[in-house]
């Protein structure tokens, strides 16, 4: 079966993040906090798993003296994710005949 299974990606909201930064450039904590509703700890958990793995990036600013942290997807991340949703297209594909 082509593609490979990534425990990194196997909790939904890790899921989520990640299909987030394929599309959009960066996207800050707060934004993604609220798309994803989740509490600011459950957010930060799944987000430092994603850094550990080297799938995410961490871009810590200050705007008008307030912090901003962005995050980005690694191009790391973005290969182990498209390699991800393949193997997941392929399981399906398969199931379905």
């Amino acid at each position: 079966m082509k593609g490979t299974y990534d425990k990194a990606f196997e909790n939904i909201i890790r899921l989520r993040i990640m299909s987030i930064l394929m599309v959009n450039e960066q996207f800050d904590f707060n934004s993604l906090k609220e798309l994803l509703e989740v509490t600011d700890g459950n957010l930060a958990s799944h987000i430092r798993n994603l850094e550990n793995a080297s799938y995410i990036r961490v871009d810590k600013t200050f705007v008008a003296r307030k912090p901003l942290t962005n995050y980005s997807a690694t191009e790391e991340g973005k290969n182990a994710f498209k390699d991800h949703l393949e193997f997941l297209e392929n399981l399906i594909r398969e199931n379905k005949s």
